[in-house]
């Protein structure tokens, strides 16, 4: 994939091992791109309890990267704090000289909870990680971009539940769908900067938050074992297999490359055909 070397590449939510974020720039830097890890520092008391990554996992994705030969910037950075979104970017550029992608990762998915039943602390816990912190880091790595005059690309990652409704899963469901438009209207506004704004739209993905998410609706959905759901869900999806972090790395590193120079405000479905739309 071409162009991206010598690229910084900036993902948030990346702390996790096994995660989508650390997937995500392992593909990137196999091209050459040098990396920023970013995610909580640590836990914040609102989200205490939460199944989160924590600095010494955040560490343990970036030594790997650099075992791989990456040059690695690891910093703590809580979306939802526009000083700390702000101050992430001045320290990738005094570190690396510049910003060319950024990949908004960070969210939450382990709130899942009958509608009837969701307080509004938790929606504004899930709307604040993955709807506002996409657009504050946005608004903070494109500022950034316009400076440096030579373009660059914004990649959310948002979810199949962009595309369709989730029972149980509203303030997910309602900010991945928020995202989208985020994307499109983004990309309306900094193309005329040469920066490209898509999204990438996974199926279920069993990470660490995906392995929450298993266990609610194996026993919601009256499933023996997360076996068993996992395998109805398999059988559900015309490539008969949930996704890998690969998938959705292999679609933001071609997002991120010039083979994509031409492609903005899309949302790419990486759903083994369970998605259409």
């Amino acid at each position: 994939m071409s162009g991206l070397k010598g690229r910084v590449a900036l993902c948030t939510g990346s702390g996790r091992p096994g995660g989508l974020g650390e997937a995500i720039l392992a593909r990137l830097a196999r091209e050459g791109c040098r990396v920023v890890v970013s995610d909580l520092g640590r836990v914040p008391e609102s989200l205490d309890g939460a199944n989160l990554a924590s600095s010494a996992d955040a560490e343990q994705v970036a030594t790997g990267l650099r075992a791989a030969g990456a040059e690695v910037l690891s910093l703590p950075l809580d979306v939802r704090d526009e000083a700390q979104v702000e101050a992430a970017v001045a320290r990738t550029v005094e570190v690396f000289g510049r910003l060319d992608i950024l990949v908004n990762n960070a969210g939450i998915g382990f709130l899942m909870e009958p509608l009837l039943e969701t307080s509004s602390q938790h929606w504004r816990t899930v709307l604040d990680v993955n709807l506002t912190g996409a657009f504050l880091c946005t608004k903070h790595a494109a500022r950034q971009m316009i400076r440096q005059g030579q373009g660059g690309r914004v990649v959310n990652i948002a979810s199949q539940a962009a595309k369709s409704g989730h029972a149980h899963m509203a303030a997910y469901t309602a900010s991945k769908h928020g995202m989208v438009g985020l994307t499109r209207s983004a990309a309306l506004e900094l193309g005329q900067y040469g920066i490209t704004v898509n999204a990438v739209c996974p199926n279920h993905v069993t990470t660490g938050l995906g392995g929450a998410q298993n266990e609610y609706f194996a026993r919601l959905r009256g499933f023996a074992s997360i076996e068993e759901y996992l395998a109805d869900m398999r059988r559900r999806i015309p490539l008969g297999r949930t996704g890998l972090p690969s998938d959705t790395a292999e679609a933001v590193a071609f997002l991120c490359s010039d083979a994509a120079a031409y492609v903005t405000g899309e949302a790419m479905n990486v759903s083994g055909g369970i998605e259409m739309h």
